[in-house]
């Protein structure tokens, strides 16, 4: 029996992995950042001189994290205590434990790429928690807000649809609801591809012939 194939990873120069983590995850961090900037004054006048503080200390932070990424540095523990954070550094420590003695540490561009990503995130939450009394600021609010609104036409179809669907499901045959079930299916697929992930890096509205 085949054994499981190699996970992806930004080694693969063009692939989907190398292009997320060369392309995609700075320019992520790169918003991050400047929603933090923008909001500084907001933080001011909520916090007083703590909040500037806090602001600069979690830019600060962001800004190593996006050179640790883009210099393919060793990816490092997390230092900030919470529930999971034996938990991450546990996996760091397996993903050490599958390299050879001369690949030295586990780093951005040859660690897997869904590991990687998702840390990313979690760092910038580790950032935000560092920074306290901005540590329940949403750096993602406004753009998840903002593909919501843009995406009204398309969700206002769907729910139309599902509606009208619902009411006469019953008189439908077996052929019939599995072409339904599909079509939600591919709905669901196309819906991912608003995923901020894939989104935040460009103006992205959910436009698609849904039926």
């Amino acid at each position: 029996m085949a054994g499981s194939p190699e996970s992806l990873s930004g080694q693969d120069v063009g692939s989907f992995a190398y292009l997320t983590i060369k392309d995609r995850t700075p320019q992520i961090l790169t918003k991050v950042i400047d929603t933090l900037h923008r909001h500084k004054n907001e933080f001011f006048e909520k916090h007083g001189e703590e909040g500037t503080e806090a602001g600069k200390k979690a830019i600060s932070l962001l800004s190593k994290l996006r050179n640790e990424l883009q210099t393919d540095k060793p990816i490092v523990p997390l230092v900030e205590k919470f529930v999971d954070t034996d938990i991450w550094n546990q996996y760091l420590e397996y993903q050490q434990s599958l390299m050879k003695e001369s690949d030295g540490k586990p780093r951005w561009f040859h660690s897997p790429w869904l590991f990687v990503e998702c840390y990313m995130y979690r760092r910038i939450h580790e950032a935000l928690t560092q920074s306290p009394p901005i540590d329940d600021f949403d750096v993602f609010k406004e753009l998840k807000e903002q593909n919501f609104f843009e995406s009204q036409e398309s969700i206002i179809s769907l729910c139309t649809y599902l509606q009208e669907l619902m009411r006469t499901i019953e008189e439908l045959d077996e052929d019939q609801l599995k072409n339904e079930f599909l079509k939600f299916l591919q709905i669901s697929l196309w819906g991912n591809k608003c995923d901020l992930s894939l989104s935040a890096i460009k103006d992205y509205k959910f436009y698609v012939s849904l039926f």
